[in-house]
C-alpha cells in the first residue's frame, strides 16, 4: 500500500498521466528538440537538400539551350531596339560609322510626324475593331456546332484548322484571285479582257453586279471588306480550337440539369456556356488584339508591297507596314521608335482587355 499510494502513483503514475508531463517533456524536450532537429538537420538538409540542389542545377542544365536563344534573338533585340529608338538620327551605319547620336527623342517625333502615321494607324484600329468581334463570334458558334457533332467531329476539326498552318502570304495571293475583276492585253494591242475572281462570278449569277475590290478604280470601303473577310477566315482555326477545347472540358452537368428544367436552348448558350468559357473567351479577344495590332503579311498577301490598289498605293498600310517602310530606308532609329510606339498601344489595349475581363470572367 506504502509502495502503491505513496510512491508509485504520487510520484509516477500521476505526473505522466498529466497533460502537463507530455506537454513539458514529450512533446517540448523529445520531440520539438531531438526528432524535429534530427528530421530538419539530419534528413532534408544532409539529404533532401541536396537532391534538391542537385535537381534545381539540372533543371538549369536543361533549360540552358533554350535560355541562350532567348536572350540572343529576344531579350538582347527588344533592348537594342530601345537603344536604337533613343538615338536620335540614329542610321544603318549606327555607331560603327563615327557618327556618335545623341539621346533623346526625336525618332518619336519623326514617327509622330510621318505623313501617313494617322493613316496607318487608323488602318490597324480599324482592322482590330472589325475583325476581332466577328471571328470571336463566329469561332464560338462554330466551336459550339462542332462540339455537338459527334460523327466526323475529328475530321471537321481538322479542316477547320488547316488555315492555320498554311502560309498567310499563299492564303492572300488565293483571296486576291478569288476578289479580282481586271482587264488584260492578252488578246492583242486593242482587245481587253476582264478576268473576274470566283466572288463577281457568284455576285452575277445570283443576278447582282459585279464589284471592283481591289483593282485599279476600287474604293476604300470595298478593301477594308476584302482585308475583314480574310482575316476573319485566317484567324477562326487558332480560335475555335481554343474554344473547342474549352467546350469539351465544361462539366456536363450543368447541362444535364438545365435539360431536366427544360431549359431553352438559347438561355443553356448565354447562361452555361458563354460564363463557363469566358476564360478561354478572355484569352482568343487579347490575343486576337495583340494580332490585328501587328497585321501587315495579310494586306501584302492580297495586294503586294504596294499596301493598296495601284491607284493608291499605300491605302492600306498599317503601323508595322510603316515600320518596315522606315527599315528598307535604313532609318532603324525610326523604325525601332515606331515599334515601340506600337508596343505602347498594344499593352495598353491589352491592360484595357485585362480590367474588363476581371469583372466579366468566371474562373
Amino acid at each position: 500500500k506504502w509502495v502503491w499510494e505513496g510512491f508509485l502513483k504520487k510520484c509516477i503514475v500521476t505526473p505522466i498521466s498529466s497533460t502537463k508531463f507530455w506537454k513539458d517533456f514529450v512533446v517540448g524536450k523529445f520531440w520539438n528538440t531531438f526528432c524535429i532537429k534530427w528530421i530538419r538537420v539530419g534528413f532534408f538538409k544532409n539529404i533532401v537538400g541536396k537532391k534538391l540542389k542537385f535537381e534545381k542545377w539540372k533543371g538549369w542544365v536543361y533549360l540552358a539551350p533554350a535560355i541562350v536563344l532567348l536572350l540572343i534573338f529576344t531579350v538582347w533585340p527588344i533592348f537594342n531596339t530601345i537603344r536604337m529608338a533613343l538615338l536620335e538620327g540614329y542610321n544603318s551605319m549606327g555607331v560603327a560609322g563615327g557618327k556618335h547620336f545623341p539621346f533623346g527623342f526625336g525618332n518619336f517625333v519623326e514617327v509622330i510626324k510621318y505623313k501617313n502615321f494617322l493613316l496607318c494607324l487608323k488602318n490597324t484600329m480599324l482592322l482590330c475593331v472589325l475583325t476581332v468581334p466577328i471571328s470571336t463570334i463566329l469561332a464560338l458558334i462554330i466551336s459550339v456546332c462542332l462540339n455537338a457533332i459527334k460523327p466526323f467531329q475529328r475530321l471537321l476539326q481538322t479542316i477547320f484548322f488547316l488555315p492555320y498552318v498554311t502560309n498567310s502570304i499563299a492564303i492572300g495571293m488565293v483571296f486576291a484571285a478569288m476578289f479580282n475583276m481586271v482587264g488584260n492585253n492578252f488578246g492583242g494591242e486593242n482587245e481587253l479582257i476582264i478576268t473576274a475572281g470566283i466572288i463577281n462570278n457568284a455576285i452575277e449569277f445570283f443576278g447582282g453586279t459585279a464589284v471592283n475590290w481591289i483593282n485599279t478604280g476600287s474604293t476604300y470601303a470595298a478593301n477594308i471588306f476584302v482585308m475583314v473577310v480574310y482575316i476573319v477566315w485566317n484567324a477562326l482555326p487558332f480560335k475555335i480550337l481554343v474554344l473547342l477545347g474549352g467546350l469539351q472540358s465544361v462539366n456536363k452537368q450543368y447541362y444535364d440539369a438545365a435539360k431536366v428544367d427544360s431549359t431553352p436552348k438559347w438561355r443553356v448558350f448565354t447562361k452555361i456556356t458563354v460564363p463557363l468559357l469566358s476564360p478561354m473567351l478572355a484569352y482568343v479577344i487579347i490575343t486576337g488584339f495583340i494580332g490585328g495590332f501587328k497585321e501587315y503579311s495579310s494586306i501584302i498577301g492580297v495586294f503586294g508591297e504596294n499596301m493598296g490598289p495601284p491607284h493608291d498605293p499605300g491605302r492600306l498600310n498599317t503601323v508595322v507596314g510603316m515600320v518596315y517602310d522606315y527599315i528598307e530606308g535604313l532609318n532603324y532609329g525610326i523604325a525601332s521608335a515606331g515599334a515601340l510606339i506600337l508596343f505602347v498601344i498594344i499593352l495598353i489595349v491589352t491592360f484595357i482587355n485585362l480590367w474588363v475581363s476581371k469583372k466579366k470572367v468566371h474562373y
